[in-house]
């Protein structure tokens, strides 16, 4: 059996930009919303994306607010990317605005998943930020 191919999304930068509201949404619902955001951000983040009628999984890092970085958020998305294609999903593309994470997943994952970078101009603040 063919693994169903799915795209996934990073969320700062992606679909969250901010006080400008959504930018892109996942095409599908079986898209997967990849976020660097702590686990300790999960209920404000689930907050915003039901108020923008956006219901996808969304995997978030593991590590403490405090804790994550640019460079173990892009390892956090590379392990869920190979981890969705260990359990029959192939991730084909994954849309991500920050170049030291794309560089990470590049690097980490196992599979080959285009990365298409989006440009906003610095709308949205890279570095650990709550929201």
């Amino acid at each position: 059996m063919k693994n169903k191919k799915i795209k996934s999304y990073d969320c700062d930068g992606v679909i969250n930009l901010d006080e400008y509201g959504v930018g892109l949404r996942p095409s599908s619902m079986d898209d997967v919303i990849i976020t660097g955001r702590s686990f300790e951000e999960s209920n404000s983040t689930l907050k915003w994306l039901k108020k923008h009628n956006i219901h996808n999984k969304i995997f978030f890092n593991d590590k403490k607010f405090i804790d994550k970085t640019r460079i173990n958020s892009g390892r956090h998305k590379a392990n869920i990317i190979n981890n969705l294609n260990s359990e029959g999903y192939e991730v084909v593309i994954h849309y991500e605005d920050d170049p030291i994470q794309a560089e990470q997943i590049k690097l980490f994952s196992k599979f080959n998943v285009k990365v298409i970078m989006v440009n906003h101009d610095n709308l949205i603040e890279m570095e650990n930020v709550r929201r």
